[in-house]
């Protein structure tokens, strides 16, 4: 059942998510549980109506003149081969129609998703073309569907004229050359036009449900196919201490022969703060998506307290660590559910003071339902540093003592930035921390900061380290202080090592 299929679907990883599109799987899981039970009312319904009557009467015809039923049933052959190629027909239709359906339901979520942009572009024209054609290729796939299914009853019908054609004169050479009595073949004859409905209806029946089983087995590929975190809380809990987490030569790929992580080697301390810095694609967010078991190390170790995390269950795992990331996902629902899944079942005492800790409870309590407020669909009713201090608050809520950071505050004006940043500092006391920072200016003060380019960490240390050293670290500051120097006017010089208080944390 859907409970069941949706179990599984908790159970996959984020690789597979990443491989298949939102329409697809939400299709999947809705379209091909409706499949699945249109299919086995469909199937009762004629096993108990059709089938059996049918073979009722077939065995009354046998028993009365087995010759004769044998004539009616030369047509069999043909009829089981033309239902055949309409139901393989079908098939291939149903196939077409489902593709095309992902597509049009892919466009439009994509269009609802995105319409700021679309109207910012004036996209409506090629939106709306491209709707419309998929709409088209819908409608075609549906109506050939139809079509084709309809085509059973006139073959059969038909097939049935020929039959019963065939017992009638076989029947009269018997009355007028051999002489019998004609009631003698009443029954077969009777027996036979009743059989005829239901053997229609069955042909009928297997073209109809083709269509459903392709859609059930759709649905089924969802439960046969791996699901690697279904069975995970059957291994032993992480034991967590303060939270010390070691890379140990880990390498790793998002897909086979390419390398995102070469043998790295890194260690976050308890109580410290820990920033990955470097160019886009070199690995920073990957590290992120590894400690928190997203995807498993190609080689190598990570570990938590000295353990190793892929021998422990992965609520025990996740549950060490909160993330805050740059993209926010609010659920639908209200200011109070969306903080509350930071630790399920929290009070409401516990829900206000993490807010306050986030600085979030001032605005919340300007709402007009203040915590019973709306978010709106992905929190769509919020401003950008309003969503990202919902998501500190879920942080400070789950008091774990591992906290990741992942370009929180990329997105957000100064203000924002200002507030989520005090919320932040807050956070981050006495925890491990690893912070991912495009802007060096919120990493400076770090106790260590890690250069990760390539899918390597090339430099470690502390801002006045690395740029006593002169190498990656400090060609990235330098080229990032001079464009923000050209962007504010210029600025006085500033000697190696001293951050200007623009780049102060």
């Amino acid at each position: 059942n859907q409970k069941r299929i949706f179990d599984r679907l908790l159970g996959k990883d984020v690789r597979y998510y990443s491989a298949h599109h939102t329409a697809d799987i939400t299709m999947r899981f809705s379209s091909g549980a409706a499949s699945a039970r249109d299919a086995l009312n469909l199937v009762i319904t004629s096993i108990g109506r059709d089938a059996l009557s049918l073979l009722a009467l077939v065995s009354v015809a046998v028993i009365q003149d087995p010759f004769l039923a044998i004539i009616s049933a030369v047509v069999m052959p043909i009829a089981v081969y033309g239902t055949r190629k309409l139901i393989k027909k079908a098939k291939a239709i149903f196939k077409r129609e489902f593709g095309s359906a992902v597509k049009l339901n892919t466009v439009a979520m994509e269009f609802i998703q995105g319409v700021r942009t679309v109207k910012a572009y004036t996209l409506e024209p090629v939106v709306r073309e491209r709707v419309h054609a998929y709409v088209d290729e819908v409608e075609r796939a549906a109506n050939n569907l139809v079509g084709t299914q309809a085509k059973s009853s006139p073959l059969m019908e038909t097939l049935g004229g020929f039959a019963i054609a065939g017992v009638i004169l076989y029947a009269g050479y018997n009355v007028v050359v051999l002489d019998r009595s004609p009631g003698s073949f009443f029954s077969v004859l009777t027996a036979l036009l009743l059989a005829y409905e239901p053997a229609k209806r069955l042909a009928r029946f297997h073209v109809d449900l083709t269509p459903m089983i392709i859609g059930a087995n759709m649905l089924f590929e969802l439960l046969d196919g791996e699901a690697p975190e279904m069975d995970q809380d059957k291994l032993p809990a992480l034991p967590v201490g303060r939270g010390r987490i070691e890379f140990d030569k880990v390498d790793f790929g998002y897909r086979p022969g390419e390398a995102v992580l070469r043998e790295v080697d890194l260690v976050a301390e308890p109580g410290q703060t820990t920033a990955l810095v470097g160019t886009s694609g070199g690995g920073k967010t990957t590290i992120i998506n590894l400690i928190e078991r997203f995807y498993r190390p190609t080689s190598g170790a990570i570990r938590i307290d000295g353990h190793d995390i892929a021998a422990h269950s992965l609520p025990s795992v996740r549950g060490a660590m909160a993330l805050v990331s740059q993209d926010v996902f609010l659920f639908s629902g209200t200011v109070r559910e969306n903080i509350a899944f930071g630790r399920p079942g929290a009070s409401e005492e516990e829900i206000i003071a993490a807010a306050k800790a986030a600085h979030a409870h001032d605005f919340i309590m300007k709402f007009e339902h203040g915590y019973d407020a709306q978010v709106g669909e992905h929190g769509v009713q919020l401003s950008g540093g309003q969503r990202q201090r919902l998501a500190i608050s879920r942080a400070f809520l789950k008091d774990a003592p591992i906290l990741l950071l992942d370009e929180a505050t990329a997105a957000l004006d100064s203000e924002s930035e200002a507030e989520v940043q005090k919320a932040l500092q807050a956070l981050q006391s006495r925890r491990t921390t690893i912070v991912i920072a495009h802007r060096l200016q919120t990493v400076v003060s770090a106790d260590k900061i890690c250069v990760v380019d390539g899918g390597k960490v090339v430099e470690t240390g502390r801002h006045d380290e690395l740029m006593a050293a002169r190498g990656r670290y400090y060609t990235f500051y330098q080229m990032q202080f001079a464009h923000e120097r050209k962007a504010i006017g210029d600025a006085p010089a500033i000697a190696d090592g001293d951050p200007p208080a623009l780049l102060t944390a």
